[in-house]
């Protein structure tokens, strides 16, 4: 099984966070700057699971994931938002988008790493 995770976030230093911890627990990691990118990534790259930030310039993590969860193509990508909105309502409907898990920043490592693990298996 491939082990490519595409991490999506608009912050240079949280992008670089990500794919650092996630390099180093023995993902290849390839990564966009903005919801646009990587449904452009998503199709050519075809990672394994999404990392994706909701608050970005342009179209929200939000869009992207249901574009992905409403494309037979991408549907059984799974998505794991990691966001600053961390209200019960701004989970819910990450989950309703497609999301296969919903994290509030600061992300815990520990978290993260179980929950793509869980979504991988």
């Amino acid at each position: 099984m491939s082990r490519k995770i595409l991490v999506v976030d608009d912050s240079p230093t949280e992008r670089f966070f990500l794919a650092d911890l996630l390099t180093r627990s023995g993902y290849e990691v390839i990564t966009a700057a903005d919801a646009d990118e990587a449904l452009l990534k998503v199709r050519t790259e075809r990672p394994s699971l999404v990392v994706m930030d909701v608050v970005m310039e342009g179209t929200s993590g939000y869009q992207a994931t249901r574009a992905m969860a409403r494309d037979p193509d991408t549907q059984s990508i799974p998505v794991i938002l990691c966001t600053s909105k961390g209200s019960e309502s701004d989970r819910i409907w990450g989950m309703r988008q497609g999301a296969k898990g919903y994290l509030v920043k600061p992300i815990d490592p520990e978290e993260l790493l179980a929950r793509i693990a869980t979504s991988l298996a």
